[in-house]
């Protein structure tokens, strides 16, 4: 095993979770080296995700530990092995290291649920109103910027077609079909667009319309990440100061309980799709 410079979302939370398995023992960093047989110093560089470890590591850990959930600790290994590259890491030195981090989480999550407030979900854009988007991002972007964000968005498209796709739900408040970015005719295609997608099997498309009021979360967009157990779920942000990832249990329940009540707020998959033909036919 050695030491990584190269920290990603993985290794960051491979040694975020070990830690947590480790001061629910009640361990101290020195305690737990002398239980394994390594330096302090070791531990410590793991829990940082600067140390690789392997899949026997890690369970030797939870032993350690104390950890009886073996779905966590089976989760926790499978995270662990060599650094296989994904198509994501072309784009590290081009676009801050968190577009290829969410590319990543949605790469291996088991389900998304995603809500969006003013424009329509990254994932079921069109390329036109995509580069309508990207473009109105402060400071403004240069050509080139522009077309490695938009080069990178639509290729974390992929998830959601093949033999597998990731089970996606999108719930988009009314102001985001409404908007028109890229002008009239870049949102009219938007939402057939849209409208195509929401038939398939795997993609649930739910609109909040202005008539349903307020709703918890109003005004926030985010997704809602599934990894393989509900403990490495994480939630993704995007804020004028840079995006967000959070994964400690409070967050999370707080934003499961959010989309739980938008849901209520929303209308029907059938009924969503009505709505935005509405939209449409009025246009």
């Amino acid at each position: 095993m050695a030491t990584t410079n190269n920290l990603t979302i993985k290794s960051r939370r491979l040694g975020a979770e070990l830690r947590k398995l480790r001061e629910r023992a009640g361990l101290s960093s020195t305690a737990a080296a002398a239980l394994l047989g390594v330096q302090q110093a070791r531990v410590s560089m793991i829990e940082a995700g600067r140390y690789s470890v392997s899949g026997d590591r890690v369970r030797a850990m939870a032993r350690s530990y104390g950890c009886v959930d073996h779905k966590l600790v089976d989760a926790l290994a499978d995270m662990t092995g060599g650094r296989t590259r994904g198509w994501w890491d072309e784009y590290r030195e081009h676009l801050p290291a968190s577009f290829a981090d969410m590319a990543e989480l949605e790469h291996r999550a088991r389900a998304l649920r995603v809500a969006l407030v003013i424009h329509i979900p990254g994932l079921l854009q069109t390329v036109d109103y995509a580069r309508a988007v990207i473009g109105e991002v402060a400071p403004p972007l240069r050509a080139y910027e522009v077309e490695h964000r938009l080069s990178h968005r639509m290729k974390r498209q992929a998830i959601l077609y093949g033999d597998s796709p990731v089970p996606y739900t999108a719930i988009i408040h009314e102001a985001a079909l409404r908007m028109e970015f890229g002008g009239l005719a870049t949102v009219r295609a938007q939402l057939e667009h849209l409208i195509a997608m929401s038939e398939m099997d795997s993609i649930t498309v739910r609109v909040i319309p202005f008539a349903g009021g307020t709703f918890p979360g109003t005004g926030q967009s985010f997704d809602y990440v599934l990894g393989p157990v509900s403990q490495l779920d994480t939630v993704q942000l995007d804020s004028a100061q840079g995006t967000q990832f959070m994964d400690a249990e409070a967050e999370l329940a707080k934003y499961r309980a959010v989309l739980e009540r938008m849901e209520t707020t929303a209308l029907d998959a059938a009924e969503s799709r009505d709505f935005i033909h509405r939209i449409v036919r009025s246009m």
